[in-house]
């Protein structure tokens, strides 16, 4: 196939001759050229934001800043997959991923905010969650892990419990990765036909597509309710590639690191290739 019947530009070609073009076209379970192009394009755009990561990682170090990032979404909508790429280059011991199992039975007997307080950051440290306190807005709710009693506690406390957290120098930021009834269908399908991922399906993924309304009200009233100390910032997350570079961006634009590029963090010029228009 000629170049013009695939309107490859000539920085196309270039990237396709490179080390890392021929790589990715290499690791493609079918040839697919346009996708080869667009693949080096996200992996150099996600090691400049990378890049930019570790800046804000050794400002917080040297300032002894304490940030704590949630993750939040339904079931496969990528919050594992994202926070691997955006820790990926930073130092072990200044960051920590926090995905706590169902509680024990102490913790039962503990106010709900206890264990969560328990891996908040020391100073110089970033704490990811994956999955939070949310917990009780949304699966336990719908799942009937939870009383209504229990709900509407959480849901009384949660903003002031964020507040405090703020006022006590930590940095919050909430992100909620979004992906349609179809696209969850499709994951769930993919993690049950592989060898390796299978072990993820829970009993909780397996209800997941018959509850989706159910976990639909919980979520908009999670967003309706919680946005007075921390805003919630939505991710569009069926494209995987798309949300990782959104969820570095935004982080990227929050926390106020020095020095910042604002010029490297800026996504309009990445517009094309996460939309897959190249």
């Amino acid at each position: 196939m000629m170049n013009s019947d695939l309107n490859l530009s000539t920085k196309d070609l270039q990237i396709l001759n490179s080390k890392k073009g021929l790589e990715a076209l290499l690791r493609l379970k079918r040839f697919d050229i346009r996708k080869g192009v667009k693949n080096v394009k996200y992996e150099k755009r996600l090691e400049k934001l990378q890049e930019e990561m570790l800046k804000l990682q050794q400002w917080v170090s040297t300032n002894n800043k304490k940030i704590v990032i949630l993750f939040e979404g339904r079931d496969a909508a990528g919050k594992g997959g994202a926070i691997r790429r955006i820790i990926q280059h930073l130092p072990p011991r200044a960051i920590k991923v926090v995905a706590l199992p169902k509680p024990n039975e102490t913790e039962i007997g503990q106010w709900y905010f206890q264990r969560y307080i328990n891996q908040l950051p020391n100073n110089g440290e970033i704490v990811f969650f994956d999955r939070s306190w949310y917990n009780r807005a949304v699966v336990e709710p719908v799942n009937g892990f939870c009383s209504k009693l229990e709900y509407d506690v959480f849901m009384g406390q949660v903003n002031e419990f964020e507040k405090m957290i703020q006022d006590s120098g930590i940095i919050l930021l909430k992100l909620y990765f979004s992906i349609t009834k179809k696209e969850q269908e499709r994951r769930f399908k993919d993690i049950v036909q592989s060898p390796t991922k299978k072990w993820k399906y829970s009993a909780v993924d397996r209800k997941a597509l018959l509850l989706w309304d159910d976990y639909t009200s919980f979520k908009e009233l999670m967003f309706t309710h919680t946005q007075k100390s921390a805003p919630w910032k939505i991710i569009k997350a069926n494209k995987k590639t798309t949300a990782r570079i959104r969820a570095l961006e935004y982080i990227l634009k929050q926390i106020p690191y020095e020095v910042k590029d604002l010029e490297r963090i800026k996504h309009h010029t990445f517009k094309s290739i996460l939309e897959g228009r190249n």
